[in-house]
């Protein structure tokens, strides 16, 4: 079970959102790495552990972070030139392993305003990611 910080019990609503954002980029990077290995590659190894790490995102998923999601709000919702071309299916796989990587970093870090243990959580998931990224290109 984890533990919730005695001292901080809920952030801030920015900084919920900022959660909310994070762990649906993480999601999201990790949704096309694994479709990637298990559709284009029908990869035995990779493809279940992404999955297995997509499922660990459930631990810090909260409902009632969706109040503070503010799309329209958002000042970087629109795409950069460099975020619209891909010319390869390594461009894809290096963009959204980056992403993913990065939005556990950011994770690590603000779940050590709450939980010490969701913070390690999203560690591992980064660590995990950067074996990942390693035998995907070695063997890819």
């Amino acid at each position: 079970m984890i533990k919730k910080s005695k001292s901080l019990e809920s952030l801030s609503p920015k900084i919920e959102r900022l959660i909310d954002a994070n762990l649906n980029r993480l999601k999201e990077g990790l949704r096309v790495i694994e479709d990637i290995c298990r559709y284009v590659h029908d990869d035995k190894l990779l493809t279940p552990k992404i999955k297995t790490l997509r499922h660990e995102l459930q631990y810090a998923y909260s409902k009632k972070r969706l109040k503070y999601r503010d799309i329209e709000g958002d000042t970087q919702k629109s795409s950069r030139e460099s975020e619209l071309k891909r010319e390869s299916l390594d461009d894809l796989v290096i963009a959204n392993i980056s992403r993913a990587q990065e939005s556990s970093r950011v994770l690590e870090e603000v779940f050590k305003l709450q939980s010490i243990e969701l913070s390690e959580r999203f560690k591992k998931i980064r660590y995990a990611l950067y074996g990942i990224e390693k035998t995907y290109f070695e063997v890819y």
